[in-house]
């Protein structure tokens, strides 16, 4: 038996901070090799009996969602490697509460699901796109896959997923000089588009920030040699900051973690495929989820772990002052 959300059982943490948006990581595992984003040579994966299975991530979702959680984003590693995400999304999207299930993707396996995809629900999408160069995508991924990715960009659209937001992590000396390029290809397809700080998680994010790291005003100062910037807003629990592109429906986006955080106003947890709950992405800060659902925890006893687990989730991230704080990768965390 569930046991429906009360006044005295909310996701409310030590600052008053509500938590009503879970990022939800299927798996580890990823079909390209970022190099900010997975060690070179890989990393230790997650055995698959340690993933939790779809019953055990629905039993936690709808923990969540009976404890005030409004927003669901199904990420990776890339999601779209693990079988049947389709099915989990149809489970998902019926729960009730739930007012909005999205995909966090790099479309390289999109375009042959995609169908599928919006027919379980799934409306919203962010797809990973750090340039449109097919050497630099090579140099940057590892894989030689942008045509799939193109190619799942003009499905998603034919089908009817509303917003398509591409992400593009600003990288310097790899991708800067693509800003205003990426910006007229998104006006041009009709998506929105936002830029991210690379972050110093696990070593490959630590190489990538220490290298490669582009604050984002720098972004913002070339937009704004192309274009006017009206302050904008986009329907979502992101934090990005928005702007219109002035004379376009775009919209351009900017995630800060690093130059201008928003922790203040953080309303997400992570839950990792091997069923930890993550309290921050800069912190070590987590809850150990999967011992408790084999263990036989019964739903109440469950809502009441998440309600206690908040009382972990730390004030803010400290990239800045311990970048070397965080050894998990982006990809085992779900970023």
């Amino acid at each position: 038996m569930s046991m429906q959300k009360s006044s005295a059982q909310r996701l409310i943490d030590p600052l008053g901070r509500t938590i009503d948006y879970v990022r939800l990581s299927v798996t580890d595992k990823c079909n390209l090799r970022c190099t900010y984003c997975m060690p070179k040579g890989g990393q230790n994966f997650e055995r698959r009996e340690e993933y939790l299975t779809f019953a055990e991530i629905e039993r936690v979702i709808r923990a969540f969602t009976e404890l005030g959680v409004r927003r669901v984003r199904i990420t990776g590693g890339e999601p779209l490697v693990r079988k049947h995400i389709p099915d989990l999304a149809t489970q998902l999207s019926a729960l009730p509460g739930l007012e909005d299930l999205s995909l966090s993707t790099n479309a390289v396996l999109f375009a042959s699901q995609a169908d599928a995809l919006h027919a379980a629900g799934i409306e919203r999408l962010n797809i990973s796109l750090d340039t449109l160069r097919r050497d630099r995508f090579l140099e940057i991924t590892g894989n030689d896959d942008l045509d799939r990715v193109i190619d799942g960009l003009m499905m998603a659209r034919q089908i009817g997923f509303a917003p398509i937001k591409i992400n593009m992590l600003a990288l310097k000396g790899l991708n800067d000089d693509e800003v205003i390029d990426m910006a007229e290809f998104c006006i041009e397809q009709g998506f929105s588009l936002r830029f991210i700080e690379t972050m110093p998680m696990g070593s490959a994010g630590g190489r990538a920030a220490a290298q490669h790291y582009m604050p984002l005003c720098d972004v913002k100062a070339q937009l704004e040699t192309k274009f006017d910037l009206v302050p904008s807003v986009m329907p979502g629990g992101g934090p990005a900051r928005y702007f219109r592109l002035d004379g376009s429906n775009t919209n351009a986006g900017f995630i800060t973690p690093i130059s201008r955080h928003f922790c203040d106003t953080c309303n997400r947890v992570r839950l990792s495929v091997d069923g930890t709950l993550h309290l921050c992405l800069g912190q070590m800060h987590s809850v150990p989820l999967r011992p408790l659902l084999r263990e036989g925890i019964d739903d109440i006893e469950l809502q009441k772990t998440l309600v206690k687990a908040l009382k972990l989730k730390p004030a803010r991230h400290e990239f800045g002052e311990r970048p070397e704080q965080v050894i998990r990768f982006m990809s085992s965390t779900g970023g």
